[in-house]
């Protein structure tokens, strides 16, 4: 069982020892409050999966605390105990909030099926909340007014509306998941966006994530669960790093795209789904497909519409707006003035060949903003590897000072070292035997690295 976090508030020691055993029992962690102001004590302390409380109290009653945690924006699911019960209070902690009402004595059989409906609703709705602030992400996220950007603009905009699938393909760190999540809110699809990173999840455990289970389907499946390609429907699935999905995963999911419907691991019957599927590689598909990390059936099916994400270094003028802006996000951050970028220091950005991409130009911007205690970010606070690539600034009047482009050997190579081992973990999606393979050394060579360079 999934074990929760449940505050019992009551002024009475032994009801709440009663819950208490109860709580357990059902295998969930409980924390005792002896009326609402211990109650939101216990909330500034920790967070909490629903909450038992009873009505009647000193200092804070039962209908007191549902109002301050609303108050307060905790949206935790609340159950009333009280031996008092009328038609008025009920329908006034129904207003303020309560998930449930139970009227004492009472029975721990009821109790413990409210319980359990309580914490099943809060699952959902968390899950409903994070989904639907994942929807309102994407599209004014862009940055930029590069020729390449408004190009990415106006294909994004013309393929939006169709219920086409779309391919997305670009290097790590160049926004595709920006991309996708503009598809769908220029679409007129009414579901959701629901993204999944299928290098991130183990193959063991993808399965379930994409199609969900019937409680009992597996050992440890204790509940239903639904998965990724239902919570979709009538919105956009969207697959970042396609290529790493196993590829008998790939064909079940080509019957998905093929026969519109979804089967749950130990269902006995499918369910019908709408999906538009939006997929992603930092690969060449084809190459993919040729070296066998993509089924060429799937890849027809989802490369109905293809988007290449433009790579920063083509368009090096709008590296001046995105630091900019890098800036401002981590100064506001810090809670400081935002700094300047001095003309040398944007020089050499604009030199620098961003193999991260956008992604490592904004680490790059938090950085110097920790680094800065001035006005302006200048040389002295970027990286000397992303300096010595940039001759013309480093040899100009204005130059960092010499102990910054050092020419001294070792340094140099190991920052090389692990400048690349950073790029091939990103590119791998941190997986190690693949970017032992990208650097062409064993994996415990690479373990080795790691540890060394404190990655």
């Amino acid at each position: 069982m999934d074990t929760k976090r449940i505050l019992v508030v009551d002024d009475e020691a032994k009801m709440r020892r009663l819950l208490e055993l109860s709580l357990k029992g059902m295998g969930h962690d409980v924390v005792e409050a002896e009326d609402g102001i211990a109650a939101l004590e216990a909330f500034d302390a920790a967070s909490f999966d629903l909450v038992l409380t009873d009505l009647r109290m000193p200092r804070l009653d039962g209908m007191g605390l549902l109002r301050a945690l609303r108050e307060r924006g905790e949206d935790v699911p609340v159950i009333v105990l009280t031996a008092y019960a009328t038609v008025e209070t009920a329908i006034e902690a129904m207003k303020l909030g309560a998930t449930d009402y139970i009227i004492r004595p009472l029975e721990i059989k009821d109790m413990e099926l409210a319980v359990t409906r309580a914490l099943a609703l809060g699952t959902v709705q968390r899950e409903n909340r994070f989904l639907r602030s994942e929807v309102e992400k994407g599209w004014g996220e862009f940055i930029g007014d590069s020729p390449k950007m408004q190009e990415l603009y106006r294909l994004v905009r013309q393929v939006a509306p169709a219920r086409s699938n779309v391919f997305i393909v670009g290097e790590t760190g160049t926004g595709k998941e920006l991309v996708a999540r503009a598809l769908h809110q220029e679409s007129a699809r009414g579901g959701l966006f629901v993204p999944i990173n299928c290098a991130a999840i183990p193959a063991e455990l993808l399965e379930s994530e994409l199609f969900g289970h019937q409680k009992g389907a597996f050992t440890g499946a204790v509940r239903d669960r639904i998965g990724k390609c239902e919570l979709a429907d009538r919105g956009t699935l969207f697959l970042d790093e396609i290529t790493e999905m196993p590829l008998v995963l790939q064909a079940k999911l080509l019957r998905v795209i093929q026969e519109g419907e979804v089967e749950r691991l130990g269902a006995q019957h499918p369910k019908k789904v709408d999906l538009r599927i939006v997929a992603a590689t930092n690969r060449d598909p084809q190459r993919a497909v040729e070296d066998g990390l993509l089924r060429a059936d799937l890849y027809f099916r989802l490369n109905v519409v293809r988007i290449d994400v433009p790579l920063l270094r083509e368009r090096t003028q709008d590296i001046a707006q995105l630091a900019r802006h890098f800036l401002e996000k981590y100064a506001n951050e810090l809670g400081r003035k935002v700094p300047q970028l001095s003309q040398d220091a944007l020089d050499c950005l604009q030199e620098y060949a961003w193999p991260g991409n956008v992604r490592e130009l904004e680490n790059l911007m938090e950085r110097a903003c920790v680094l800065c205690v001035g006005d302006t970010v200048t040389l002295e606070h970027l990286p000397a590897d992303i300096i010595q690539r940039a001759p013309s600034v480093v040899s100009s009047p204005g130059a960092a000072p010499a102990a910054s482009a050092s020419l001294a050997l070792n340094p140099q190579i190991e920052a090389m070292e692990k400048m690349l081992i950073q790029q091939a973990l990103e590119r791998s999606g941190n997986n190690k035997a693949a970017a032992a393979r990208l650097l062409e050394i064993s994996e415990r060579a690479l373990w080795y690295k790691i540890k060394r360079y404190g990655l």
